[in-house]
């Protein structure tokens, strides 16, 4: 891997990271167009500019992340259905779905998916005024629909 394509990916993970789309499958479709193939290196240069946009969200935005223990306990429900699903699905996603076909077609289709709920929703009152109203049901309820 050259520099530039260094310095490409590292934009594209910076930018895509704050966008409700997956910043690995836009990884994914870059490192495709570039020609870059996967090793050791290249899985930890992913692991190390992900952590990095993941850092930057959280000193943009470290006064958010400051609040009660609630919050984090609701986003722990909220993230099992797809921790488990992961887990229980790894060797068919790794072998299957980190396809640079299935990714540009995942998020085509997410994109759509999300065009779709927000005319949808449109002309709906929100269920949750804040973070703090959602339920531990509600918690798994969304994390049963991210998955």
């Amino acid at each position: 891997m050259s520099y530039l394509q260094a310095i490409i990916l590292a934009v594209i993970e910076g930018l895509t990271e704050f966008l409700p789309v997956s910043s690995t499958g836009h990884m994914i479709l870059a490192q495709s167009l570039m020609n870059i193939q996967s090793d050791e290196f290249i899985k930890t240069f992913e692991i190390v500019i992900q952590l990095g946009a993941i850092l930057a969200v959280l000193v943009l935005y470290i006064k958010r992340f400051i609040v009660g223990i609630t919050i984090y306990l609701k986003l722990m429900v909220a993230f099992l259905p797809t921790g488990i699903a992961g887990l229980l699905a790894y060797k068919f996603i790794k072998q299957y779905l980190f396809n640079p076909f299935i990714v540009s077609f995942s998020l085509i289709a997410g994109g759509v998916i999300l065009i779709l709920l927000d005319m949808w929703s449109e002309h709906r009152s929100a269920k949750y005024k804040d973070i703090e109203d959602i339920t531990y049901g509600g918690a798994l309820k969304i994390g049963v629909i991210q998955c």
